[in-house]
Parts: structure tokens; C-alpha cells; sequence
């Protein structure tokens, strides 16, 4: 049986998250707590075990700070983060200082006792719905890097189209605004797609940053 110690301000989820764990008969939480300094305090006392499973937006001490302050402490234990923040910046820099792993809340439970199992022998896991994204952004930087298109090879027109489609106006909007037909507008937001090649409208304001045509 594995031991796992618990952060997570909600009494609630943690509550829950607990039955869970001890559900299987694998795992046994032996100290849940409300914020990342009673798992370091807990830990300054002596306490082991083989896995903290921690929120990151927590009171007096957030788990990104509780995972760098365990690091500093060369405290050997595995982090894996669940939290209901799923911006690249947190997966990053919960990653970066040194956690073993990071799920969404909304992951089921056979994923997340498969994170466990990964990161308890000692591998990384990043929930599969944010490894998908962070994969298909990766793509499309490459995509994006390695274009030879320039803005030379817009008409006026495109980049007038592009820079609304920026400011998030919808096709109809962007016909009043230029006064021209809705179809219009269409023609020239396919003909930027077939251009740049981008798949759909997030990848071709990627671009459009990328280039310099929207700041």
C-alpha cells in the first residue's frame, strides 16, 4: 500500500479525494491538509510518504510555492498536481520547479490512479486532454516558425480582415465595418487560411502575431 499526503484547501474535494484513494485498497492517505505549510511543516517532522498529491491555489502557501520549498529542502517525494487551472503557465511552471506531474480535476478516476502508478515508479505524467493541446501548439509554433510567407503577399484588404478578425468581430460585423457583402468577407478570411495554411482561425492569429500584423 502506498502512502499519500493530501493538499487541498476545499474540505469538500478533499474529503472526496480521499475516499477515493483509499477506495482501491492501494493507497492510504496519511495527512491531508489545507495549504502547502502544513505539508511542509508535516514533512519537517518527519513524516514520509510516497506521493503528495497537491492543489496549486491554496492559502499561506500555494503548491507551486510548497513544491519548490520541498525541493529546496531536498525532500525526495513526488508532486502531482490537480487543479482546476489549466493555463499553459501553471503546467509550466508547476513542471519546471519540479513536480512529477499535472491533472485537471476533470480527469476520471482510471486516469488519475494511472498518473499515480507513473509517478510513484518514477516517471512524469501530464494528463492526456493537456498533452493533446500542449502538443498541437507546439505544431503550430513550428508551423508558424517555419512559414516563408511575409506580409507582402497580403492585399491591403487581407490585413485589414485579419486585424478585425483579431479584435474578435464576427464575418457580419467585419462586412458592416468595410461595407462590403458577408461574402466577401468570407472570400478573403479562406483566402488568408489557404495562404498561411493554418487550420482555423486560433493558428492563423498565432500568425498574425508571429508576423507583426496584430500587436
Amino acid at each position: 500500500m502506498k502512502n499519500i499526503i493530501l493538499a487541498e484547501d476545499h474540505k469538500v474535494m478533499r474529503k472526496g479525494l480521499k475516499m477515493l484513494l483509499e477506495s482501491t485498497n492501494q493507497y492510504k492517505v496519511v495527512f491531508d491538509a489545507g495549504n502547502g505549510l502544513e505539508v511542509v511543516e508535516a514533512l519537517d517532522r518527519g513524516l514520509t510518504a510516497d506521493l503528495i498529491v497537491s492543489d496549486i491555489g491554496m492559502p499561506v502557501l500555494d503548491g507551486i510555492s510548497m513544491v519548490r520549498m520541498i525541493k529546496e529542502k531536498h525532500y525526495q517525494i513526488p508532486v502531482l498536481i490537480m487543479s482546476m487551472l489549466e493555463d499553459d503557465s501553471h503546467i509550466f511552471s508547476a513542471i519546471r520547479i519540479g513536480a512529477q506531474g499535472f491533472l485537471t480535476k476533470s480527469v476520471d478516476p482510471d486516469e488519475l490512479f494511472f498518473a499515480l502508478s507513473k509517478i510513484i515508479s518514477g516517471e512524469r505524467y501530464i494528463c492526456a486532454a493537456l498533452s493533446i493541446r500542449i502538443i498541437e501548439r507546439m505544431v503550430d509554433t513550428t508551423f508558424i516558425a517555419q512559414s516563408g510567407i511575409s506580409t507582402s503577399e497580403f492585399s491591403s484588404r487581407e490585413i485589414e480582415i485579419l486585424r478585425l478578425i483579431g479584435e474578435g468581430l464576427t464575418n457580419a460585423e467585419m462586412a458592416d465595418k468595410l461595407f462590403i457583402s458577408r461574402r466577401t468577407v468570407e472570400g478573403h478570411r479562406q483566402s488568408l487560411i489557404d495562404k498561411t495554411g493554418a487550420k482555423n482561425t486560433a493558428v492563423l492569429m498565432r500568425f498574425a502575431f508571429t508576423k507583426g500584423i496584430l500587436n
